[in-house]
């Protein structure tokens, strides 16, 4: 699994997923269904836009910047293009990291949500148990601490032999994984990819039958 958004879906600005390059306010992997995130937020509340930004994207500036995008509405109208959104988040963020756009998190957290991006995942690990044979290899890439906070701790709960402290005596329910370890970019790699940099890889192999 090679999670996220690829570059070329960034580098068209008609999907609405990058801050940088003015596009319709979209963001969704599959057009042809579901809410673009300018029409999610035109209606949604303030609370429910802070909890995302926070949740999602990490963000502690999420209150400031969900109260900006509310009084953006309420004076000019809904927001209908990434720049308009990146110039918001920027008005409402007074710091960021050395080279970080500060609209990245809230592009990133607006992304996830509109997607369901963490619940696909949480299924898609699911459904490893049932395809793959023994001695086959679980390999995920992710790019940002929430995606990879699912994939270890998915690993490391099919890591190791379960036991039913209702039943002591009961044989224990068999790990189904073995963890391979984690991998992330060299020097290298990120001078020639710097989109790579966030990148961590966890394999873990198959080791009992398919569920």
């Amino acid at each position: 699994m090679d999670l996220g958004i690829s570059s070329p879906q960034i580098d068209n600005p008609e999907r609405g997923f990058s801050f940088r390059a003015e596009g319709p306010l979209d963001m969704r992997m599959d057009t042809t269904r579901g809410q673009s995130v300018a029409d999610w937020l035109a209606d949604a509340s303030l609370e429910t836009m802070t909890e995302v930004i926070r949740d999602y994207g990490e963000e502690r500036f999420a209150g400031q910047i969900a109260k900006a995008i509310d009084r953006r509405r309420q004076e000019r109208g809904p927001l209908g293009t990434t720049t308009e959104l990146a110039e918001v988040v920027a008005g409402a963020v007074k710091t960021r990291e050395p080279g970080k756009d500060p609209a990245t998190r809230t592009f990133q957290a607006f992304r996830i949500f509109i997607n369901a991006e963490l619940e696909e995942l949480a299924r898609a690990l699911d459904a490893s148990l049932k395809v793959l044979q023994p001695g086959g290899r679980l390999v995920v890439i992710s790019f940002h601490s929430l995606e990879d906070r699912i994939v270890k701790q998915f690993i490391a709960g099919h890591s190791r032999d379960v036991f039913d402290r209702r039943a002591p005596f009961a044989e224990p329910k068999v790990m189904h994984f073995k963890a391979l370890g984690r991998t992330k970019p060299g020097e290298e790699e990120v001078a020639g990819n710097p989109r790579s940099r966030s990148a961590v890889m966890r394999v873990a192999e198959r080791t009992g039958a398919p569920a």
